[in-house]
């Protein structure tokens, strides 16, 4: 990023975004991303640079080793980041999330679903998303389907993203449980494609809870 605007990007704070230009082309560049890592996100605003726009940045990384790539699903679990279709749907709602803090029902304003979300807030939840470790040998790969999760015979949830962390040593995964068996320390069974395995709830994210990484900061913690 140095490299292409310079150190105009150096102060842009986490989840900040300002509007730029790259050779004439008008950009957005934004300290956003979907690893959890320190990264930055740049938004075309005009299609017809394209191309331009990638051949831009892919000249200018290419001495660092620069290549195409995708972000990293261990990174996103370790960071506790939420894959829509996966960790969340239209069904889900902020409060099993764990995100209420975002969301302001005491404005005056009257924004969809804000009467929902109201009664939601009122009655209570009925189930929660939580961290787990799996144990056994590491995983074959991420999922690809929904794993069920039970306690004494009875399903109480599922697990929607698993993988194995390196850096953990760990198998991980996000999963939506009822919220009986949402306490820390709860131990579930879960039915994987490799067969059966013991799972139990954690805290989450797994790494960095305070995104001390994607902010730009040194200090870093594991919960395991």
């Amino acid at each position: 990023m140095q490299a292409l605007f310079g150190d105009e990007t150096l102060d842009l704070r986490y989840y900040w975004f300002r509007e730029m230009e790259l050779d004439g082309i008008p950009l957005i560049v934004s300290r956003t991303g979907w690893s959890s890592e320190l990264g930055y996100e740049i938004y075309l605003r005009d299609s017809e640079y394209g191309d331009a726009l990638w051949e831009r940045i892919m000249a200018t990384g290419l001495p660092m080793g620069l290549k195409p790539g995708h972000t990293s699903t261990i990174r996103r679990i370790e960071g506790g980041m939420l894959s829509y279709h996966a960790d969340a749907d239209i069904h889900t709602n902020p409060f099993e999330l764990g995100l209420e803090r975002l969301v302001d029902l005491d404005m005056d304003a009257a924004f969809i679903g804000k009467f929902a979300l109201q009664r939601i807030r009122d009655n209570g939840i009925t189930r929660r998303q939580v961290g787990v470790i799996l144990d056994g040998p590491p995983l074959d790969g991420p999922n690809t389907r929904f794993w069920s999760l039970a306690r004494a015979g009875e399903t109480i949830g599922k697990v929607t993203s698993a993988v194995y962390s390196p850096r953990l040593k760990a198998n991980i995964a996000l999963a939506m449980v009822d919220l009986a068996a949402s306490d820390l320390g709860t131990v579930l069974d879960v039915t994987t494609q490799e067969g059966p395995r013991k799972a139990r709830v954690v805290e989450k994210p797994f790494f960095d809870p305070r995104k001390s990484i994607a902010a730009g900061t040194a200090t870093t913690s594991v919960s395991a």
